[in-house]
């Protein structure tokens, strides 16, 4: 089950670095919250008929759908907010550090002690989102103080789903925190954005893309993949977004890939392979034992 789970938030990190290019369509449009408000209650209404017939939310689930779902939208708003005021690069950068902060939050919070092998991993993959984001060269821009905030709250909404979510149906909560985020978004966009600007063909093309695959498909797997997989795996893991997002650019748009951000994108994967061998460790088995009985 560990395996699977793995393996599906390895696709999770393709699916969202491959959708990219629908943030940074967003970005040209100068529009945050109104794409975020619409992604993500688009994603939540197309999720609603695959919820198990039966399933019963209790109060429970809505307190925790209504804490994961604030958390989202602090994240995701700072996001895209920020990506007003930087380079796309710093952006991508600054917010992969929630594979840094996760294991940190954990610590702090329920005691748990990172693993050496998870503070090795977290340094590699901090060095290589640097080489791979930025090519070598940091310029300080407006936007990444948000973009830090930001990150931080990424990490926030890892440790929630990884210990709160897994004790409910992944689809009715995904479902249920996707519409709390992008109501909250919504609402602030009617106010601070244009709406009409919604209008654009291929501003709906990039939300549909992103509600369907990044959010719909994407986050709901992240949602079920972190029953079995402990937070910092899954954050280091989910972190590879920034190499497939960088690949697909090569690949799709035609933008250079240096050899500093082809040296990044190897340390990236070395650090998350590294995370894995914990799974050599008989303690770390038992752990993760107990975490799939949950």
């Amino acid at each position: 089950m560990r395996l699977k789970a793995d393996l599906l938030l390895f696709m999770v990190a393709i699916i969202w670095g491959t959708a990219f290019v629908a943030q940074g369509i967003a970005g040209q449009y100068h529009v945050a919250y109104l794409f975020n408000g619409v992604s993500f209650m688009l994603a939540s209404f197309i999720l609603i008929p695959f919820i198990p017939k039966g399933t019963h939310i209790s109060k429970d689930q809505w307190k925790w759908m209504l804490i994961a779902g604030l958390i989202l939208f602090i994240a995701t708003a700072m996001q895209q907010v920020g990506l007003l005021f930087t380079k796309v690069a710093n952006a991508s950068f600054l917010t992969s550090l929630y594979a840094v902060f996760t294991p940190f939050l954990l610590w702090i919070t329920f005691r748990e002690k990172p693993h050496t092998l998870d503070l090795i991993a977290v340094t590699l993959a901090a060095v290589g989102a640097f080489l791979l984001s930025t090519s070598g060269t940091f310029k300080l821009y407006p936007g990444d103080s948000i973009e830090i905030i930001g990150s931080l709250f990424w990490a926030i909404h890892f440790v929630v789903l990884g210990k709160f979510a897994s004790k409910f149906d992944s689809i009715s909560f995904a479902a249920g925190h996707f519409f709390i985020s992008g109501l909250i978004n919504f609402i602030i966009g009617l106010f601070v954005e244009d709406i009409s600007i919604l209008a654009a063909l291929p501003l709906l093309l990039a939300i549909l893309y992103r509600a369907t695959l990044s959010i719909g498909l994407g986050y709901t797997l992240q949602v079920w993949g972190q029953k079995h997989t402990p937070p910092t795996d899954a954050a280091l893991i989910l972190g590879l977004e920034a190499v497939f997002a960088v690949i697909a650019a090569w690949i799709f748009l035609g933008q250079s890939l240096l050899l500093i951000q082809v040296i990044g994108c190897m340390i990236i994967f070395i650090g998350v392979l590294i995370s894995q061998l914990k799974e050599w460790n008989s303690g770390t088995l038992e752990h993760d034992h107990l975490v799939e009985g949950r």
